[in-house]
């Protein structure tokens, strides 16, 4: 705790640990890039005995059809999240209200969190946090993620990747599809101009020849057929 109060307090620009500054993928979760989430609440889980089901959906979603997400958490982490929701005062504050108290003490504003992977069953989340003067980057387990930002009242977003992986789509009528998968050839180009930027930066040369492909298909479609 103490260093991460150092470093968002005293240091430009950092990587330490699970605490950073800037980085190259920091343009892939720019809220342009984004989809906002809002929480619809907790359940039991009915695919891990003794678990949670947190579930989030679009923002921007209508009475009668959604996309969402549902994400297994722990029981302590469950009870946080439906104590706050359900407006209930601990008699002593959680962990996730002292962490929202020291931000205050020390002018740390939560700016949103992102949901930005899924791999191996299992969600990442990013606290974005500022002082006024520095941004850092705080890798974060999921559900501690949006414990705090439903405290500090911080938006909450994912990738279109995330939400292609690991969304359902609900209508009220009882109809459920599956996402469909984004494609490339489906962005626009100041997009994948962003990814490209990333994989070159990360060196996935390999995934920024095909995006580089694509880019010229787009801007130069005549090429394609010389």
């Amino acid at each position: 705790m103490w260093l991460f109060l150092r470093v968002i307090c005293n240091e430009s620009k950092c990587r330490q640990g699970t605490v950073t500054a800037g980085g190259s993928s920091r343009h892939l979760m720019e809220k342009e890039n984004l989809i906002e989430l809002k929480v619809l609440g907790i359940t039991r889980s009915e695919v891990q005995p003794g678990a949670y089901a947190l579930l989030l959906q679009n923002a921007d979603s209508t009475p009668d059809e959604a996309r969402r997400i549902p994400i297994v958490v722990g029981a302590a982490e469950a009870q946080s999240i439906a104590v706050h929701m359900e407006q209930v005062v601990p008699s002593r504050p959680l962990t996730h209200d002292l962490f929202v108290s020291l931000f205050h003490v020390y002018k740390i504003e939560l700016q949103r969190v992102t949901i930005y992977n899924f791999k191996d069953g299992v969600f990442a989340a990013m606290l974005h946090v500022t002082n006024g003067n520095v941004e850092v980057d705080i890798d974060s387990r999921t559900s501690d993620a949006i414990a705090i930002a439903l405290r500090t009242g911080a938006p909450i977003y994912t990738t279109p990747e995330v939400m292609a992986l690991t969304s359902y789509e609900w209508r009220r009528d009882g109809d459920y599809k599956p996402q469909r998968p984004v494609r490339l050839e489906d962005l626009p180009v100041d997009k994948l101009e962003r990814r490209l930027q990333h994989y070159v930066e990360t060196e996935e040369y390999e995934k920024a020849a095909r995006v580089q492909k694509i880019i010229a298909q787009k801007t130069n479609p005549a090429a394609e057929t010389e």
